[in-house]
């Protein structure tokens, strides 16, 4: 009998912390980067004046041709370079999850970074 009892105990802390998790994601927000303008030159300011959580969504919109997304780290993101195992992004319509903390994006198209095709979020 105890063993059933104690069993019980973990499927309910189980689907507690899956509730949980859940209501956590229900809240997540998604945001268009760089609004109607999407993916482009010069939005490097675009996360200005937002409050990022962990969890939100990132909607990246561009042309696939013309460009990228690349998760990198700080370093890459400062130095405008694709550290090796970066993830890169290709399908024009990205959808990034936001970690907790420092979360920075570029788009690695020769000379694209440099002219502000970046951003960083931190994210609480």
């Amino acid at each position: 009998m105890a063993k059933g009892r104690g069993s019980a105990v973990v499927a309910t802390a189980v689907l507690l912390l899956a509730l949980l998790l859940h209501c956590e994601w229900a809240d997540a927000k998604t945001y268009t980067v760089g609004d109607g303008g999407g993916w482009t030159f010069n939005v490097a300011g675009w996360p200005s004046g937002k409050t990022f959580r962990a969890g939100d969504i990132l909607v990246f919109n561009y042309g696939a041709a013309a460009h990228n997304v690349v998760a990198v780290n700080k370093a890459g993101y400062q130095t405008c370079s694709t550290p090796r195992g970066a993830k890169v992004y290709q399908t024009g319509r990205d959808q990034i999850r936001l970690a907790k903390g420092q979360n920075f994006f570029i788009c690695n198209f020769p000379g694209h970074c440099q002219s502000a095709m970046k951003i960083a979020i931190t994210a609480a």
